[in-house]
């Protein structure tokens, strides 16, 4: 019996797990979304074309890779049809769990009032709806993928439930919808996705018995997780390794190895504490050359410097095996390097994740730069500072890091 392995964000997300996953897809059987929706963005390079993927799993690409959306994603059925445009037939290769929870348009409607009446308290969300629709699957009354098989009764439910809450959900700007409107809609997201849609738990089972090879992707990152992260400027979800186990109906002695995603620097999208963000020149450039632009939104990403504190608590709740160091390049030309290695706090130095970072003031390390990391395949054609770079993160995070990606193309990827 087979172990499945995890791939999982280690920052605040947009690590570059959609070029990793890429990467092992052909390596594996199935690749499997265990958690979040299309607030996620992957972005693939391939050649001359660019993918762009938010709820799909990043094995799409690879023709004999199976893709799962696991229970623990929320899926939004408009966003996700849209999505399949840019691909072929991928009816044999792509499967929903009917038990992943139904993001609705009123889910979009509530969330962009809410974070609209935070006024300067928002957290800063994609506004797509996430929130609302994890809300409603807590509280027990949203809605599954798989009652899709009625849509008479799902809209009867729908209706039901907005009419219950009408006096409040009409201050956010929801709506009663017509009846008859609304069983069309849901006829319309069946007859896309019913050929998609299965136990895909009971799936994942055979496929582990059958000693296929299986990687399990999140989403968004660590410092994002809901419990473990900077609450509450954080996701709906559990985006920890962790979650994998819930969030597609496995258990922990089901998981093999977990490898980490981490830049060679930092950013955050959205607000919430990000102690070594660089709001000067260098943080700029690094926006610039990194094309720090969310995939979901087009959102200029806060940039900053690698946060090592940072990626030892996230090392250690996620019980890293191996990291995948991303966009070393964008950092060529720089004379100096910075690595955040300690946080002040209420005046005292500490080494660890406080239950804060809201008033954590970054204590740097200064590390000499590169001229030239881009296209480099193996590692030891790298400087000597490059090399020194990748060792010293190595050493501060408690990890080793595997692989080192110098440009978003497949092949330009260094495996040590």
């Amino acid at each position: 019996m087979s172990k499945a392995d995890i791939i999982v964000g280690l920052q605040w997300g947009d690590e570059g797990k959609g070029k990793i996953v890429d990467h092992m897809a052909s390596k594996n059987d199935y690749v499997c979304r265990f958690a979040g929706g299309h607030n996620a963005g992957h972005t693939i390079v391939v050649g001359e074309n660019t993918y762009a993927l938010h709820l799909v799993p990043s094995g799409v690409l690879s023709k004999e890779t199976k893709n799962i959306i696991g229970n623990g994603v929320v899926l939004s059925p408009k966003d996700f049809i849209e999505e399949l445009v840019q691909f072929e037939d991928l009816s044999g290769r792509l499967f929903i769990s009917d038990k992943a929870h139904l993001l609705l348009p009123y889910h979009t409607l509530i969330d962009q009032a809410l974070e609209k009446l935070k006024g300067k308290d928002a957290i800063g969300t994609t506004g797509k709806g996430i929130g609302p629709a994890y809300v409603d699957k807590i509280a027990r009354v949203g809605h599954r993928v798989g009652e899709l098989q009625d849509c008479t009764k799902l809209a009867d439910d729908i209706i039901n439930y907005l009419e219950q809450n009408s006096d409040l959900l009409s201050v956010f700007g929801v709506e009663i919808p017509n009846k008859s409107e609304l069983i069309a809609e849901l006829e319309s997201y069946k007859k896309a996705l019913s050929a998609f849609i299965t136990d895909t738990t009971l799936m994942l089972w055979n496929a582990l018995v059958e000693d296929k090879k299986v990687l399990l992707e999140g989403a968004q990152g660590t410092m994002l997780d809901i419990d473990h992260g900077t609450y509450p400027y954080v996701t709906s979800s559990t985006t920890i390794s962790a979650g994998a186990c819930s969030g597609l109906g496995l258990n922990p002695k089901d998981i093999g190895k977990v490898t980490g995603i981490a830049k060679a620097y930092c950013t955050r999208v959205g607000n919430g504490p990000f102690p070594s963000e660089d709001l000067g020149e260098e943080g700029a450039l690094i926006r610039e050359k990194g094309g720090e632009f969310g995939t979901t939104t087009g959102r200029p990403r806060r940039c900053g410097w690698f946060d090592a504190v940072a990626l030892k608590h996230a090392v250690r709740v996620n019980g890293v095996d191996e990291i995948a160091l991303m966009k070393l390049d964008v950092l060529d030309g720089f004379k100096e390097i910075k690595v955040c290695v300690a946080y002040e706090v209420d005046g005292k130095e500490i080494d660890y994740v406080p239950y804060s970072l809201e008033d954590a003031k970054p204590i740097y390390k200064t590390y000499e730069g590169w001229e030239k990391s881009k296209g480099v395949r193996d590692f030891d054609d790298l400087s000597k500072s490059a090399k020194e770079y990748i060792l010293e993160l190595e050493s501060l995070v408690g990890a080793k890091i595997k692989i080192v990606s110098t440009s978003p193309q497949r092949e330009d990827t260094i495996i040590r």
